[in-house]
């Protein structure tokens, strides 16, 4: 069994979710999601996964965690191990992502194993994109309000525009490790986008519409995406994935808007700079993306 440890908001479970599938269909068993670190969230929606998407999501025991772990099972201890220098300690079925750019180390994991990080980069389960798509698959209808959106976005060059600021602004530790996008960033990304995209309408989504409203200013048609909070903030990303191109943030969020669009025409426009630091971050984008 393959065990696959979340944490942080939808975008990142989605990852985490992603690399769990592909490596047990890999080794030809099972998977479990640990949702113990997303149950109690207050800043996110918690675990999301099960009732937004259509793919199985089956979710890991006790029992489950401490068959693959022993002794190694208690969150504390975990913790503890998750420290560079005690690498050796850990069991082998405990497998700790080593850095941010792509690991081919994790496809030598055991068949039993306990997968902790973020794994943000489409090579860890590229090769079955298609079942990853499935999975990933909206379960319920759109509501009448979203449906006619998605109407619009089918009849023109629609371009979703995503500015995250919410907890990267407010939370001091946050900010300092993935900053914000810039207005430079985004007037750019609008020309470019122009350049290449006939007659552009762009689609606004953010977790701070105001701010967008008073601070980017656009010479091309828009309309602002306000409606979806609450449990609800998922079909921002779903609204996002049925433009034709999209303009994302440094966010896992808007990254997977923009990947769940499957048209090999699509043009998707990211942040050059994903973190504050000099975090190496080039596994993170697929090879067609623009990076600004």
């Amino acid at each position: 069994m393959i065990i696959s440890n979340l944490f942080g908001g939808l975008g990142n479970q989605m990852f985490q979710y992603a690399v769990c599938r592909s490596l047990a269909l890999k080794n030809s068993t099972t998977f479990r999601l640990d949702v113990t670190r997303v149950e109690s969230y207050d800043v996110h929606q918690g675990f999301e996964l099960h009732r937004v998407f259509a793919g199985p999501m089956e979710i890991a025991s006790e029992t489950d965690i401490q068959n693959i772990l022993g002794w190694q099972s208690s969150p504390t201890i975990r913790r503890i191990l998750m420290r560079q220098k005690l690498t050796v300690f850990r069991r082998q079925g405990l497998v700790v992502e080593p850095h941010f750019e792509y690991w081919a180390g994790l496809s030598s994991a055991p068949r039993d194993s306990y997968l902790v990080g973020y794994w943000q980069s489409e090579k860890y389960f590229k090769d079955v994109e298609q079942i990853i798509r499935a999975d990933l698959t909206f379960r319920t209808p759109l509501s009448a309000q979203n449906e006619q959106i998605a109407n619009l976005m089918a009849q023109g060059s629609a371009v979703s525009l995503h500015v995250r600021r919410g907890d990267y602004v407010s939370n001091p530790k946050t900010n300092a490790t993935h900053g914000t996008c810039s207005l430079e960033y985004y007037q750019a990304a609008i020309r470019c986008m122009a350049d290449k995209v006939g007659s552009p309408q762009f689609y606004i989504f953010s977790d701070d519409i105001q701010w967008v409203k008073e601070h980017l200013k656009l010479e091309f048609p828009c309309l602002y995406i306000e409606h979806n909070t609450g449990n609800e903030s998922y079909n921002d990303m779903r609204l996002m994935s049925l433009c034709q191109h999209h303009i994302i943030a440094n966010s896992s969020f808007s990254w997977w808007g923009a990947w769940l669009n499957a048209s090999e025409e699509k043009l998707v426009i990211a942040p050059q700079k994903w973190f504050v630091n000099d975090r190496f971050t080039k596994d993170l984008y697929p090879e067609s993306w623009v990076k600004l």
